[in-house]
């Protein structure tokens, strides 16, 4: 009966990090345009915080920019877009729909994100409407200073 209850507790505690392997059940993205490694912390409905390991090994890497290569600005926001598509497929009744892209708003890169950095990403869920269109604010870090920053727009694609 003790053994029933627990499973019973732990089935209604929500998941709070996601690996890799579980970001792409909910992500058709695939290399080399899966920029997320690992959801830190999620709250349901509201925020994910994801991780982007950079290394050398980008394929972007050796066109931008040779002998100082930087992460281009779009695939930051990428990455934010991706970790805000974690918090949609896990809205209710959105499991296995897609969310692409309908704008970007005040987007900003305060500093250079490089191979060795660790990408920190908070993604914040605004309103979400008529289960189709989604507003977030999302942030990225590299060693606690603010490197991008933006409003994003999505729309769900049938």
């Amino acid at each position: 009966m003790e053994q029933i209850a627990e499973q019973e507790k732990q089935s209604s505690i929500e998941k709070t990090t996601f690996t890799v392997q579980e970001i792409q059940e909910l992500l058709p993205h695939r290399y080399p345009f899966a920029l997320v490694d690992r959801i830190l912390d999620y709250t349901p409905g509201e925020r994910a915080v994801g991780l982007k390991n950079v290394t050398i090994n980008e394929p972007f890497f050796p066109g931008h920019i040779p002998g100082n290569p930087l992460m281009p600005g779009v695939l930051q926001l990428e990455a934010l877009a991706q970790v805000g598509g974690v918090i949609l497929t896990l809205l209710p009744g959105m499991k296995g729909k897609f969310f692409a892209y309908a704008g970007v708003d005040n987007a900003r890169f305060r500093r250079p994100v490089v191979p060795g950095d660790q990408l920190i990403m908070t993604v914040e869920l605004l309103s979400f409407k008529r289960n189709r269109i989604a507003k977030m604010q999302g942030r990225g870090l590299v060693d606690n200073q603010l490197a991008v920053e933006a409003q994003m727009l999505f729309s769900l694609l049938d």
